[in-house]
């Protein structure tokens, strides 16, 4: 009976350790889960690398300045993410308006991204919270229905 007193009380030690430990990285932000805006901009430039690239879609960012679209897609998720940064470009829909984006070139950029997030070892639970933080901006980027 004391043994099994003594067993149930280390279970319930340790289960209350775990709980307070996962409550606590739950009460940081997604900016702070993310590693802060070092590193968001270090998956950012990645991106905006892999984006060009892309057979699929990199003609569409073949004549943009990839630093400052690095720079201001860091601001934006900072900001959307919980940072300090502040996101000055234009909203989502201007900044697509003159460009021919369909659900394809969207969803090719969201898999992009998600190599880059792979490669800069976001954990994955993270990186649903990130899409799905972006996911509601199709709207406003996709102009070809």
């Amino acid at each position: 009976m004391m043994k099994s007193i003594r067993t149930n009380a280390a279970a319930l030690a340790v289960a209350m350790c775990l709980s307070v430990s996962a409550q606590a990285s739950s009460d940081k932000t997604l900016y702070e889960q993310l590693g802060g805006k070092e590193s968001i901009r270090m998956v950012m430039d990645d991106f905006v690398v892999r984006l060009k690239a892309d057979p699929r879609i990199g003609d569409q960012f073949a004549a943009t300045n990839a630093d400052r679209l690095a720079s201001q897609l860091t601001d934006q998720v900072c900001e959307a993410t919980g940072g300090p940064c502040k996101y000055v470009g234009a909203d989502m829909k201007t900044a697509h308006e003159d460009m021919v984006i369909t659900k394809a070139h969207f969803n090719a950029l969201v898999e992009v991204l998600q190599t880059s997030m792979n490669a800069h070892s976001v954990p994955f639970d993270i990186q649903l919270e990130v899409l799905s933080m972006l996911a509601p901006m199709h709207r406003d980027v996709i102009t070809v229905r």
